[in-house]
């Protein structure tokens, strides 16, 4: 059974990703939770992400002797050994454009996740957090809502079914929710999709459960909800 290294399920973006999607197709692993440290890359928490992979990040996928890094790189290795599940949506226009979405969102939105750090465990007002942030909310927003035009009959999701590029969005889903940032009703819809899937549900739930606070990743203003101290 291969092994999933994660970190922190309240501020872990990236870990979020294999993980739901493992979940969701029921591919079975074994879960390897190491916290973050203070600061997040000091050299002894990268020495023992290191034991399971040489870039000394998460997530990473342990299979025997294979190990997989880079949430992409992961979705992708599962895709080629689990052929029986729909990873990746099987028509190929709509396969070509989850592709592409999931690598942009892979390499991009940088301002985004600077003003907006994962963060499960608080909900925050909407304010103004920088126009490079409000470019990025509107360029995923018109993602999101071309892939459901285009390929989202028979689904709630963005190509119809669940995918990988689900997988890849669903902590932008989660920053969009924290942080109340615009959502049109196509939008909202999506946001609401994913957060009831059962894995995203199971992943919360023991997200909000944490003791570990991340000060990276906890925005200097006063929350509307904070869902940990309510749980």
């Amino acid at each position: 059974m291969p092994t999933l290294v994660i970190g922190n399920k309240c501020h872990s973006s990236w870990s979020l990703r294999p993980w739901i999607l493992m979940k969701h197709f029921g591919i079975p692993f074994e879960e390897v939770l190491i916290p973050f440290a203070n600061p997040i890359d000091s050299p002894e928490w990268k020495a023992k992400i290191r034991k399971y992979n040489p870039a000394g990040k998460v997530p990473a996928l342990v299979d025997g002797d294979i190990a997989v890094w880079e949430s992409i790189a992961i979705m992708e290795y599962l895709a080629d050994k689990h052929p029986e599940h729909a990873i990746w949506p099987k028509d190929r226009a709509a396969r070509a454009m989850a592709r592409s979405i999931a690598a942009e969102m892979h390499a991009g939105f940088s301002a985004l996740r600077g003003a907006c750090p994962m963060n499960l465990g608080k909900k925050y007002a909407y304010k103004d957090r920088g126009a490079g942030a409000a470019k990025d909310v509107a360029r995923v927003a018109e993602l999101w809502r071309t892939a459901r035009e285009r390929f989202g009959e028979g689904g709630p999701f963005l190509f119809g079914a669940f995918s990988a590029a689900d997988a890849m969005y669903a902590p932008v889903v989660t920053r969009f929710d924290t942080y109340s940032l615009p959502a049109d009703p196509v939008v909202r819809a999506y946001m609401e999709a994913v957060m009831a899937t059962p894995a995203f549900q199971e992943w919360r739930k023991a997200a909000l459960a944490e003791s570990w606070i991340v000060p990276e990743d906890e925005v200097d203003e006063v929350p509307i909800e904070n869902y940990r101290k309510a749980a």
